[in-house]
């Protein structure tokens, strides 16, 4: 005799769930190849199951609840049928109809911050983008489909998410740090100063601003003490600059004329094959810094690139700036270089600008 609190199933409930049962059954004997591409593929069938029982046969919201119990009891060992994860295959399914891929007109991401380039050896004849959704984990999709709704965007981060090779975590990040807001928006010369390709793939390595929350809670006043502080978070650092960036090294010496010079930080970036000059200020960015950004590129051209190598590539980082005074201080530069902003935590900018300055102190005495 069934309790009061049992839910009553359509009668063909069980024959549904032994269908589900064979499709977990089936999957967890091909577990050890394509794992990833398996696990979406199958969740994607029991959410699109759950869908068509719901919209066709009407079922209710209990159904997933018995399921969630009866695929646990059947699967004690695997983790992944609980009445939450049931839902999220449901979510995905609807969310990506036409699994394993997602198709986007190619116009769709004309103002996004992609390279049109490497786009368009991804669309097809007809203007569309189809983006595989096995390019990224299954705990990729169930954040980035919380975090992200329009269809356009979350193709942008699929491949953005693969290509730059984040955690999920570090892709959750990006996201709350306005990852696509900032990529590609560096004040730049690249157009004129590197050929057409290069200058497309240099545009969107660089991005503006950059977060370098993760340097800590002192008050960071000086370059000196940013740059140790980057040095010494080298991985959160690279991660932060992208993919396809190399660390060389920092207060890097150049020698010009039997006077030594000091690079803040060199790095080398693996696509771009090329050496990448970074001038660091703590201060509003003025128009002078370019001229010494342009001494150093000029030197490491000279003194540190190979024939294999493609020509340097300066970036400015300040704490703040104006774009219009960027743009003016660039014309006329014929070595390729940006111009960035870098951001910390609030607190960090607060408290250093709320300390007196040595003169105020020595004044008040």
């Amino acid at each position: 005799m069934k309790s009061n609190n049992e839910p009553t199933l359509p009668s063909d409930y069980n024959e549904w769930r032994n269908k589900i049962e064979s499709l977990i059954q089936t999957s967890k004997l091909n577990a050890a190849f394509h794992v990833n591409a398996d696990m979406l593929q199958l969740y994607w069938n029991i959410g699109n199951d759950i869908l068509l029982k719901q919209k066709e046969a009407g079922w209710g919201s209990q159904v997933i609840e018995q399921l969630a119990k009866d695929l646990s009891n059947r699967f004690p060992a695997d983790k992944g049928y609980s009445e939450r994860n049931l839902g999220y295959m449901k979510k995905f399914a609807s969310i990506y109809p036409d699994f394993p891929f997602l198709q986007v007109p190619l116009a769709n991401f004309k103002n996004k911050p992609i390279s049109q380039v490497a786009l368009a050896k991804l669309a097809d004849t007809k203007g569309t983008i189809t983006v595989p959704l096995t390019l990224i984990s299954w705990y990729h999709h169930i954040s980035l489909s919380s975090k992200v709704k329009d269809i356009t965007d979350l193709a942008f981060y699929i491949l953005e998410t693969s290509r730059n090779g984040w955690s999920r975590d570090t892709m959750i990040s990006q996201i709350k740090n306005g990852y696509m807001e900032a990529v590609g928006k560096t004040i730049n010369n690249f157009k004129t100063t590197l050929p057409d390709f290069q200058s497309d793939l240099a545009t969107y390595t660089f991005k503006d601003p950059y977060n370098f929350s993760f340097l800590g809670t002192v008050a960071l006043q000086r370059e000196l003490d940013i740059e140790k502080q980057l040095a010494s978070r080298i991985t959160e650092f690279l991660m932060e600059m992208g993919k396809g960036f190399a660390f060389v090294g920092r207060q890097y010496n150049i020698v010009i004329d039997g006077d030594d010079y000091y690079i803040d930080i060199l790095m080398y970036h693996l696509h771009l094959h090329c050496y990448v000059v970074i001038e660091l200020k703590a201060v509003e960015f003025m128009p002078e810094f370019v001229s010494k950004l342009n001494f150093y590129i000029s030197a490491v051209d000279e003194y540190v690139k190979t024939p294999a190598d493609n020509p340097t590539i300066g970036l400015l980082l300040c704490r703040n700036k104006s774009d219009k005074k960027a743009e003016f201080a660039l014309r006329g530069i014929t070595q390729p270089m940006g111009i960035a902003q870098y951001e910390t935590e609030k607190l960090f900018h607060d408290v250093a600008s709320a300390l007196p300055k040595i003169e105020e102190i020595e004044n008040s005495i």
